[in-house]
């Protein structure tokens, strides 16, 4: 544990020292807001001066770790009826979201040349959350490391994009009303983080409603990994027993995430009154001090050698894949929310 603490130290604060700048920068720019700088100082200290491997520890457990207790912490401040008021129309429309994601991902990765293992973890990575369900996926593919690989960095590369883009799309097409602004940024972008950041963009009603929309696109990893395990990905039968192993040893792993869990916990205790509204106002403002040191790790993880190493080929697809699943998800918006 001590060896542990040691090593994140260094990331860690040098986030926590970006998170104070970026708060106390924000104050004199509201319109822009903290986040946004978070971000910034983040990727230009990250790639610069800051650009080094004993930061890296850090960045990750503040990325990682910090997101995931937020979002326990933000199921404290949040009611049922709050969840629920997605509703059904919610719910479909993250269903068709995912389904389309993954149809277009597959198809267009393989019309570039790409194969069937690396299009479907492409696939699980736009469609779910990003590394997570690349690795969650992995196994049941039984996809080697380069594939998985490269399809974290792109998947990443293209969330980073987009978590700055969509808020001026649904600024433009829908003056960022927010359930429809929610959905958009919940049902689009690949990691919890980069949901937080780009709702942080706009406000912080909907940096809540989005991490719904986020929440339930975790869930449904479950059967992203179900309908995977049933995928024939392979031709040759010295394959097929190794592959049918990773199968079933996977979908013991195909779990819903600690965290959202918690946060249902969370949004349970304080709908029946077990958490005093003190605590609630506690818990939201620890939860927006971890969102922003998080993003700040977030822009220090964001590497412009990943950029170009990956090629325009890689990067072409990751785009093409991303907007597509914009004018999915508008024409989705349209007919569900």
């Amino acid at each position: 544990m001590k060896n542990f603490i040691l090593r994140i130290t260094p990331g860690f604060l040098v986030c926590v020292i970006i998170s104070y700048l970026s708060q106390k920068i924000g104050e004199f720019f509201p319109t822009i807001g903290a986040a946004l700088f978070a971000i910034g100082i983040g990727v230009i200290c990250g790639n610069t001066f800051l650009n080094k491997h004993c930061f890296d520890e850090g960045t990750s457990f503040s990325e990682r770790s910090l997101l995931e207790y937020s979002i326990v912490l933000t199921g404290a401040t949040l009611m049922l009826k709050d969840i629920a008021a997605l509703g059904f129309s919610g719910i479909f429309f993250i269903l068709f979201q995912m389904t389309a994601t993954i149809f277009v991902s597959y198809i267009i990765g393989r019309k570039i040349g790409f194969n069937k293992k690396f299009c479907l973890l492409m696939g699980a990575g736009n469609a779910v959350c990003g590394s997570s369900a690349i690795a969650t996926v992995s196994p049941i593919l039984d996809a080697d490391t380069k594939d998985k690989g490269l399809s974290i960095t792109i998947v990443n590369v293209t969330g980073t994009i987009l978590m700055v883009l969509l808020p001026i799309i649904t600024g433009i097409l829908y003056h960022h009303e927010t359930i429809h602004t929610s959905a958009m940024i919940g049902g689009i972008l690949q990691s919890i983080g980069q949901v937080i950041a780009s709702g942080q963009l706009v406000n912080f009603e909907v940096t809540e409603v989005s991490t719904i929309f986020k929440i339930i696109r975790i869930i449904f990893i479950v059967f992203v990994a179900l309908a995977y395990s049933h995928a024939n990905t392979e031709h040759e039968e010295k394959h097929l027993f190794t592959r049918e192993k990773n199968k079933k040893d996977s979908k013991i792993k195909a779990r819903i995430p600690w965290f959202i869990t918690g946060f249902f916990i969370m949004a349970c205790l304080h709908t029946f009154n077990f958490i005093p509204e003190v605590l609630s106002k506690g818990a939201k403002t620890v939860s927006q001090q971890f969102e922003i040191i998080a993003l700040a790790a977030i822009g220090m993880r964001v590497k412009f050698s990943d950029l170009i190493s990956e090629g325009p080929k890689g990067m072409i697809y990751g785009l093409a894949v991303g907007s597509c699943q914009i004018i999915i998800a508008i024409i989705l918006i349209a007919i569900f929310i």
